[in-house]
């Protein structure tokens, strides 16, 4: 088992951490997050380090020490660096626009399809408007709003035609065997 709960986060320059009731506030350059844990999880701020433990080694104490310490080091590693998921889209007349802060997409309906950023994030479209990236300071929402974006047009089996992660690889299937 790796034993991530034991592993001491590290806290960057610039980044404060306000514990009030397992209630975490953290604080960067990029923003803010807030988040609640259970009660049973002990988080310490000691010495530029946070510290989580956990009461006993029963089972849900033991699930529970592990998760608290990883989306407490998700909130420190936002607030600090940010998140970033890249999208990319493929297919004929397929593109990404910016309208002031709104994403458009030219995906082959009869409509373009806008998205309107959450708070704190923000939207990246490089030039040709075939790739884009979803930024912002929670890792959560990031990765929620980019899947919303895929399932927009997935990508097909037949002509790889869509949206898809960058990097993803899309199984591609033979088309009628009867076609010649």
């Amino acid at each position: 088992m790796a034993r991530i709960g034991k592993i001491p986060i590290p806290l960057p320059k610039g980044v404060t951490v306000t514990i009030n009731n397992n209630e975490v506030t953290v604080k960067g350059p990029k923003g803010q997050l807030t988040d609640s844990f259970s009660s049973d999880i002990t988080i310490d701020v000691t010495d530029e380090k946070i510290t989580v433990t956990r009461p006993t080694d029963q089972r849900h104490h033991r699930a529970m020490h592990g998760l608290v310490r990883a989306l407490l080091n998700n909130m420190v590693v936002g607030v600090s660096n940010g998140f970033s998921r890249e999208l990319e889209i493929q297919g004929v007349g397929y593109r990404a626009i910016m309208e002031g802060k709104n994403l458009v997409l030219n995906v082959g309906y009869s409509h373009p399809v806008v998205f309107e950023p959450e708070a704190n994030i923000s939207f990246e479209v490089e030039k040709g408007g075939r790739s884009l990236a979803v930024k912002g300071i929670d890792k959560a929402v990031v990765g929620e709003i980019a899947a919303r974006i895929r399932r927009v047009r997935p990508p097909e089996p037949y002509k790889g035609k869509g949206i898809r992660y960058k990097g993803e690889t899309v199984r591609r299937k033979a088309g009628k065997a009867g076609k010649v």
